[in-house]
């Protein structure tokens, strides 16, 4: 599943590029599944296909796809890729807890936060497109 924000600021090549990241990290996507083509995905979504692709070039530029000439697109089966962005996501989140507790936000206040992502309801707004 894709959902897409048009109103949020972020561009949508980044977005897009974010949620397969997500759904390969949390197995929707599996090592070696065909992604969508440029051109069908572009039409599920409504957008752009240079959108659709500047996404897929540079997921394929991060080594999170590869490209096949003449089949397409393909999740990667470089587990120590995703490794690695789940170690770069922890080391955010810790430094982001660094920064939080030197301001003087306290644990209590940090897990409120926790919980509100963590329970969020994933309710869709009217920007959002969903594959």
């Amino acid at each position: 599943m894709i959902t897409l924000g048009f109103l949020n600021g972020k561009p949508i090549y980044e977005q897009l590029k974010e949620q397969i990241i997500q759904n390969i990290m949390i197995g929707v996507m599996k090592p070696n599944e065909q992604l969508p083509s440029v051109r069908v995905l572009a039409k599920q979504l409504g957008i752009n296909p240079n959108t659709i692709q500047k996404a897929y070039q540079e997921l394929e530029r991060e080594k999170v796809i590869y490209s096949m000439v003449g089949k397409g697109s393909f999740v990667s089966d470089d587990t120590e890729r995703f490794d690695l962005v789940k170690r770069e996501t922890k080391n955010r989140i810790k430094k982001d807890f660094e920064s939080a507790k030197s301001i003087g936000i306290t644990l209590g206040e940090i897990r409120v936060i926790e919980q509100e992502v963590f329970q969020h309801n994933s309710g869709k707004n009217k920007d959002e497109v969903d594959l």
